[in-house]
């Protein structure tokens, strides 16, 4: 691609110009996984209380609630821009969503984005709304989780760290990208696109642990959706939103890195290297090489609860400043919780859905095994480097020996991937969850996998409705609050 005249017109001339054949199939690959994990989490989202609440709001916008786009795991349909809303809000609402890996030492690993929660849903209604093909939907969201994971490498740390939430900021950025491919908008509509979708950028980090999380990509979709349909009626913005003196590099980070973005969209691809981590456990992906390494510490040593004196975590100093719940008292704090998703495992063996709930965390033996759990700075993590996760475990027993363990990734990241059936087992579980028939989510599976041959993206959305209510209320899975992390 020949250089343009500016950095925002080099990204929307990679969004008008990729081509599905221009996609590597490994990639292609890569991102129906994260479709089909994104799907069966906003199931799984769309049941929890937050899920209902939207579902209230959105009610009362006097929008007909039987035309339109599906808000997934529910009866309703809506226009474009609220069905995003909604799925962008029920995929991050268990905080058990995709996350992008850093490329450079001082962009956190894991505090990046959740790729597939901005990306996911504008294309996905928009996609529905016009009966686009699946191929067409697969490759608009490619473009944006491209997009969003580039400017998110690129833009000065100091974004995250002062407490912006980059999932939100620059996932309107991505949902934008996204959007303008699904419309078919040319050069000058996505560079307008792109302008309105960053003034709309919003989200901070001292939301973690409530709703107002997962509201931040469910914002961020919703905008996309509108800055393309905005900007294809002719509404008019800067078009050097990304690079200008006052736009959004300088003015949300202070400044960005321009050998991580020119030239780099699609070279390599972002699923390709450094690659998106698949979460196993709903929490804050900071927590998953230590739970990962505990449970194999557990099943190694067939460490019983009753056997434990203290367990001491350490890490770098990045990922407390996430973790910021030592001692949580309901399920969204748990979720960014390293002390209770290490007493969890050590009293269960499994951390799943069923539990992160109010009840579990308040139960007696779960607040008594988190006092036990010291978590802080340990030396050799903070060595490590910041694009790692590493953590160090140190379990005492009451006997006195003391088991030890490191681990710098997680189970889902590139390093130790999920596989396409584990994959599956985790979306039946959310789906589950969310009470879709068994039926439609072995058809959902089939569908996802072969998505670039379906005539309508409408074959797939038809199997995603969840009729009735919706809100969780058997037992074994009791109303949850909803969300969280990073």
């Amino acid at each position: 691609m020949a250089n343009p005249e500016s950095l925002t017109a080099y990204v929307a001339q990679f969004i008008t110009r990729t081509r599905p054949a221009g996609i590597p199939a490994d990639v292609m690959h890569l991102g129906k996984r994260s479709i089909l994990d994104g799907i069966g989490l906003a199931l799984a989202g769309n049941a929890a209380e937050s899920g209902r609440i939207v579902r209230t709001y959105l009610k009362t916008l006097g929008c007909p609630t039987d035309k339109g786009c599906t808000v997934i795991g529910t009866n309703l349909k809506l226009p474009a821009r609220f069905a995003a809303f909604a799925n962008g809000i029920a995929i991050h609402a268990d905080d058990y969503d995709d996350t992008q890996l850093a490329v450079a030492k001082d962009r956190v690993y894991g505090l990046l984005t959740h790729p597939t929660a901005p990306a996911l849903p504008p294309v996905l209604a928009l996609g529905e709304l016009a009966s686009r093909s699946g191929l067409d939907v697969l490759t608009a969201y490619q473009i944006a989780v491209e997009v969003e994971t580039k400017v998110a490498e690129a833009i000065n740390p100091r974004h995250y760290d002062h407490g912006f939430h980059s999932t939100a900021t620059i996932g309107a950025i991505g949902a934008s990208a996204g959007a303008a491919k699904l419309l078919a908008l040319n050069v000058e509509q996505t560079r307008r696109a792109l302008g309105i979708g960053a003034s709309q950028s919003a989200g901070l980090r001292e939301n973690f642990g409530t709703m107002t999380k997962p509201f931040h990509p469910g914002r961020a979709c919703e905008s996309g959706v509108v800055a393309a349909e905005f900007a294809k009626l002719g509404w008019t913005a800067t078009p050097i939103v990304l690079e200008a003196g006052r736009g959004f590099f300088q003015a949300a980070g202070g400044g960005y890195d321009p050998a991580a973005i020119e030239g780099k969209l699609g070279n390599p691809w972002t699923f390709a290297f450094p690659g998106v981590s698949i979460k196993p456990h709903p929490s804050g992906s900071l927590t998953h090489p230590g739970m990962g390494k505990m449970l194999d510490l557990i099943r190694q040593h067939d460490i019983r609860p009753e056997q434990v004196l203290k367990v001491g975590v350490g890490t770098n100093r990045h990922m407390p400043n996430a973790l910021i719940h030592h001692r949580p008292k309901n399920e969204l704090q748990a979720k960014f919780s390293m002390e209770f998703c290490m007493a969890i495992l050590l009293l269960e063996r499994k951390a799943g859905l069923a539990e992160f709930t109010d009840r579990v965390v308040n139960r007696p033996d779960v607040q008594k095994m988190i006092d036990k759990v010291e978590f802080g700075v340990h030396p050799e993590a903070e060595a490590a480097g910041y694009e790692k996760m590493t953590t160090i475990i140190e379990i005492e027993l009451t006997n006195g020996r003391k088991i030890n363990g490191r681990a710098d990734f997680g189970k889902g990241s590139p390093a130790n991937p999920m596989s396409d059936q584990e994959l599956a087992e985790k979306f039946r579980e959310c789906a589950a969850w969310g009470r879709l028939p068994k039926a439609n989510a072995e058809n959902v599976i089939d569908l996802v996998f072969r998505i670039e041959k379906l005539k309508s993206v409408r074959e797939l959305t038809r199997l995603l409705a969840v009729g009735g209510k919706t809100a969780r209320k058997k037992a074994a899975a009791p109303a949850r609050k909803s969300l969280r992390r990073g």
